[in-house]
Order: C-alpha cells, then sequence, then structure tokens
C-alpha cells in the first residue's frame, strides 16, 4: 500500500499546484495548416497576365511565376511572345474554380476561362475554358503553367510556336514553319482556281504532336491521331463569325510524299472555302468536292487518285450507293474508298455539267428542301439515275 499512498499524494499534489498557479492552464490548439488555396491572389494573376499579353510584357509575365522556377518564367515569356506574333486581340484570362486540392507541395490545379481572336483574321473571339497551375509559398501565389487535361489547350498557349504571315494566309507552327507556309500559300492557289471568290485568309495550326492536336481541339486523348488534317471551327467559337481553322498532325501528314502532303492542305483549304463546318450538304458532296479541288491540276493516275476504291470492288463488288457518313468515319473498314468514291463523283458531276455549277451546287444544297428535286434540277438525272451510273463506271475502273 505505500506504492499507492505516495502516487495518490504525488498527483494531489499536482493538482494543488496547478491550482495555485497564477496563469490559467490551457490546452494547445492543434497547428493551423501553413498553405491553403487562395482564389483571389489567383485570379489577380490572370488578371495581371491578361494585361501583360495585351501590352506584350514578356518580363511582367514571368514575374507571375516563382523566382526560383525558371521554366514557368520561360514558358510565360512564350506566351506573351506568341500572342505579339500572332496578333492576339481580345484577350482576356478569367478564374473560375479549383479542379484540384492542395498538394504537399502547395500547388492547385484551377479553371479559367480564355477569350481570345488572332488578330485580322478571325472575325470574332473564342472563349474557352483551360487548365491552369498555381502555387502559394509563405502566403505568396504564383502561376506555375498554363494548360492542361482540363478544357482546351491552344497551340499558341501550349509551347513556343513559329509565325508565318503572307497576305492570304496565317501560319502558326511549333516546327518547319516555313514548309507549312508554303503548303498553305499553294493550297489558297489551288482552291481559288476552282472557288476564285474565296478571299478570306487561310489559317494553319500546326501543334507539335497528335496529342497537342486533341488538346488544342479540346477532343479525347486519341481522337485525331490517324487524321493528317483537320478544318474545325476554334474551339469556343460558334455562329456565323466563328472561326475557322486547319489544323494539322505533323506525324500523320509526314507520312505521305510532297505530292500527298500538298493535297492534305489543299483538301482542307477547300473545306474553308466551301464553309464545309456550316453546311448542311451530303458528306459525300462535301468530301468529294474538296478532294476533286485539290487533286485537279495534280496529274496523278487514276489507279493511284482511287486506289483504295479499285481494292474495295475487286474484294466485295461495286457499292450499292453513294458513300454514307459512317463510312467516311476514320474507324470504318472504307474510310480511303469512300473520299475515293466521293471523289470520283464529283469528277464525274463536274464532267457532265462544269466545275461552277458544281460549285453552285453544294451552296445550293446546305439548305435545299428537296436534295433530289435541286440535283435533278443542276444535272438533269435523278440521284438514283447518276448513283446507277457511277456504280457502272466504278465496276469499268476496277476492271
Amino acid at each position: 500500500m505505500a506504492g499507492l499512498s505516495s502516487f495518490l499524494a504525488l498527483v494531489v499534489g499536482t493538482t494543488l499546484w496547478l491550482t495555485l498557479r497564477d496563469e490559467a492552464y490551457v490546452a494547445p490548439n492543434p497547428s493551423a495548416p501553413t498553405a491553403r488555396i487562395q482564389p483571389a491572389p489567383a485570379a489577380a494573376l490572370l488578371q495581371a497576365l491578361t494585361t501583360a499579353i495585351r501590352t506584350g510584357d514578356r518580363d511582367a509575365a514571368a514575374a507571375l511565376a516563382d523566382e526560383d522556377d525558371p521554366e514557368a518564367q520561360a514558358a510565360l515569356r512564350a506566351l506573351v511572345d506568341n500572342a505579339e506574333a500572332i496578333r492576339l486581340r481580345d484577350v482576356a484570362l478569367r478564374y473560375l474554380d479549383e479542379l484540384s486540392g492542395l498538394d504537399p507541395q502547395g500547388e492547385w490545379r484551377a479553371a479559367a476561362t480564355l477569350r481570345s481572336r488572332f488578330g485580322q483574321v478571325d472575325p470574332a473571339a473564342a472563349t474557352v475554358e483551360v487548365e491552369v497551375g498555381f502555387a502559394v509559398d509563405a502566403g505568396e501565389v504564383t502561376i506555375t503553367d498554363v494548360g492542361g487535361n482540363h478544357g482546351a489547350t491552344p497551340v499558341w498557349l501550349a509551347t513556343p510556336v513559329q509565325v508565318r504571315r503572307t497576305p492570304d494566309t496565317l501560319v502558326v507552327a511549333t516546327a518547319d514553319v516555313d514548309r507549312y507556309s508554303r503548303l498553305a500559300v499553294q493550297a489558297v492557289a489551288v482552291v481559288r482556281r476552282v472557288v476564285p471568290d474565296w478571299d478570306e485568309p487561310l489559317v494553319l495550326e500546326v501543334p507539335a504532336d497528335a496529342r497537342a492536336l486533341d488538346a488544342a481541339l479540346g477532343a479525347d486523348p486519341g481522337s485525331f491521331a490517324t487524321i493528317a488534317g483537320v478544318t474545325s471551327e476554334v474551339p469556343g467559337s460558334s455562329g456565323d463569325d466563328a472561326a475557322v481553322h486547319v489544323f494539322v498532325n505533323p506525324a500523320r501528314l509526314a507520312e505521305s510524299d510532297p505530292i500527298g502532303q500538298q493535297v492534305v492542305i489543299s483538301h482542307e483549304a477547300a473545306h474553308v472555302a466551301l464553309d464545309a463546318t456550316s453546311t448542311g450538304a451530303p458528306v459525300w458532296l462535301g468530301e468529294g468536292l474538296a478532294d476533286y479541288v485539290a487533286l485537279r491540276d495534280v496529274g496523278l493516275p487514276i489507279s493511284v487518285t482511287a486506289a483504295d476504291l479499285i481494292r474495295q470492288v475487286r474484294r466485295e463488288g461495286v457499292p450499292t450507293a453513294l458513300p454514307g457518313d459512317r463510312e467516311f468515319d476514320e474507324e470504318s473498314d472504307y474510310f480511303g474508298a469512300a473520299y475515293e468514291g466521293a471523289w470520283f463523283a464529283c469528277r464525274m458531276l463536274a464532267r457532265r455539267v462544269g466545275e461552277d455549277a458544281l460549285v453552285s451546287f453544294y451552296a445550293e444544297a446546305d439548305d435545299a428542301e428537296d436534295f433530289d428535286a435541286e440535283f435533278r434540277r443542276t444535272f438533269g438525272l435523278s440521284v438514283a439515275a447518276f448513283t446507277r451510273s457511277w456504280r457502272h463506271h466504278i465496276s469499268r475502273l476496277a476492271g
């Protein structure tokens, strides 16, 4: 019992001492977090970046990154340089919301809206959501990077670009810009032989790779891996004033020889000239006419320009109908043959009534209430009768 008595005395003595102390005892609070997400300072940084872009102040942009982060500083300087070279206008960045929590390094991801347009070529500004990285350290917020998996990442926002401008073209590329500029200039000349009234500039954007192309268009990864070029409204742009650019997958385009590369760019330029992104015409007519324009003066033998179609006919027989929409899906087994079949159809129609009438018909087909009736008025036979003729000529072509 002696041990227990001593213990009780110690407890009583300690309690009495605590009671008689001058200072009241207060249990310590848990440690407060050393950092937290700060939307207001982040929003102010985006406003400052907007001002830097508008004024071309690359050093002011770099100062929005941490002084110990030269990579982020260089990226923000490049962003301002890109905007100045493109002559970007109506630029505005606005903080929206967090995409992630604060990580152990004090960084977080956020969504922001980006409004911009290519000056002198785009009719109106486009607005997209982009991803921005921020960091907070000792209460100071900085920008770590711009662009990511959320929303879209315009080519000029993602990496340093090269810019070439002519009276008829604007090319923005991550590399080899002079070659792409030559392709664009030639494409304009090719298209104007058939569509002489087209006087709008051709805008060509060439990201670093297929992944960057998907990001530029705000598409799921892999969406454009097999496509050499695509004509599209700029993400965030719509309506009559939508900006329409040609986007290139450089690796896919490089698989073609120089003639094939020119055909691809001329084909996409024809889509721009013919307002393909807003037409209601059948896909076979739009794609066939674009190929007709691109191939018109190339001088390749038909055994080359219709090679996939010939192989399909010899393997499976003559198609029963003009190519349908699903056959133009890049995942389709008939993808190449569909394009060639559409081109062959437009070639037949041009030979029947002339190029001007074919181009005019394409414009009329956009909102034609009765496509078959309009077709008959222009070409002197029904779509069904033309399809029979087209099938007959394809059969002869395949031997």
